[in-house]
This record gives C-alpha cells, sequence and structure tokens, in this order.
C-alpha cells in the first residue's frame, strides 16, 4: 500500500457525501425550510470528516513529511495552493455555521444555507481533482515504502485521536444539555 491510497479513498466518501448535498440542496428548495438534523450532520461531516481527518493528515502528516524533502517548484506551488484552499474551505463552513445559526434564530437564511452547500458542492470536486491528478502520484517518488510505512501508521493514529476527541466532546455537550434540561434552561 501507498501512502496515498487512504487519501484516495477518503476522496471518495466525499464525493459522495457532497451528491447527498446536492439532494439536500433540492429538499431545501422544494420544502421551504431546513431539516436542523440534515443540516448539522452535513455541517459536521465537513468540519470532522473532511477537515479534521482528512485535511489534518495531508497537512500534519503528508505535507509535514513533504516539507522536509527538496521539492520541485510546481510540487511546492501545489502544495501551497492546497493549503490555501483548505483555509478557504474552512471559510465557507465557518460562514455556513454562522447562517444556520441565525436561521435556527428565526432568521430566513435558507438561500445563504443553500449557496454555501453549493459552493461546497463546486469547491471540493475541483480540490479533489487536483491533489488525485496534479499532486498525490508525483509525490509519491519523494518517499521510500519504509517512509510511506510511518505515514500510514500515523494516519491510523491520526484517526483514532480525532475519534476519541470528537467522542469525549460529545460526552461533555450531553452532560451539559441534561445538566440544563434539569434546571429549567431554554434549549433551542
Amino acid at each position: 500500500m501507498n501512502v496515498i491510497e487512504p487519501l484516495l479513498e477518503e476522496h471518495r466518501v466525499i464525493k459522495k457525501t457532497l451528491a447527498v448535498f446536492k439532494t439536500e440542496i433540492e429538499v431545501i428548495k422544494e420544502q421551504q425550510r431546513v431539516d436542523s438534523i440534515l443540516i448539522d450532520m452535513s455541517i459536521d461531516f465537513i468540519r470532522t470528516y473532511t477537515d479534521l481527518v482528512h485535511h489534518g493528515k495531508e497537512e500534519n502528516i503528508l505535507f509535514r513529511e513533504l516539507g522536509k524533502k527538496p521539492l520541485s517548484a510546481e510540487h511546492s506551488k501545489i502544495m501551497n495552493e492546497l493549503l490555501a484552499e483548505h483555509k478557504y474551505s474552512r471559510s465557507i463552513v465557518s460562514r455556513w455555521m454562522d447562517i444556520t445559526k441565525r436561521y435556527f434564530a428565526g432568521e430566513d437564511t435558507s438561500q445563504e444555507i443553500i449557496g454555501c452547500l453549493q459552493e461546497l458542492t463546486i469547491f471540493y470536486p475541483r480540490h479533489i481533482m487536483k491533489e488525485n491528478k496534479h499532486f498525490f502520484g508525483p509525490v509519491l517518488e519523494y518517499f521510500t515504502q519504509e517512509e510511506q510505512n510511518k505515514m500510514i501508521q500515523e494516519f491510523e493514529g491520526f484517526d483514532g485521536k480525532i475519534l476519541h476527541w470528537k467522542y469525549r466532546k460529545v460526552e461533555s455537550v450531553m452532560k451539559e444539555r441534561l445538566a440544563n434540561i434539569r434546571t429549567g434552561i431554554s434549549l433551542r
């Protein structure tokens, strides 16, 4: 196995979920409302799986290790573009979260929510294609199989850390929500 294969598999999962986002856009348009559970799950997917897990592996492991290599000018340029694109996607998600919060506070931001979903469904296929076609294959040449194996092991450890972090956070939020329910604090 090479170090790129797990990232390519994650790209397949992301692309499948983006197809679901397209259906979510249609449903919002048809129903003239945003489903709180679907939108929360969508935001969670992009924040946790796509950004923390996938981008996290790219930035904190693959790109870190590439930074130790004498990259060609082209590969260095593409890696910097990919980092900038990750930052851009985070800005979309941040805006999406704010717009969604305003929607559930009573402001009609459904069209803006649709806009964020559309922006992500356009952005990610292009970003993924750039990584798959112009970056991942060529950068494999910088690594020995032993170096790749070490990164794959680090990927697996990274996944476990994120998973444990997320569900410790979920447990904490659940406890807080239950405490608020018991004390009669209004929850939305």
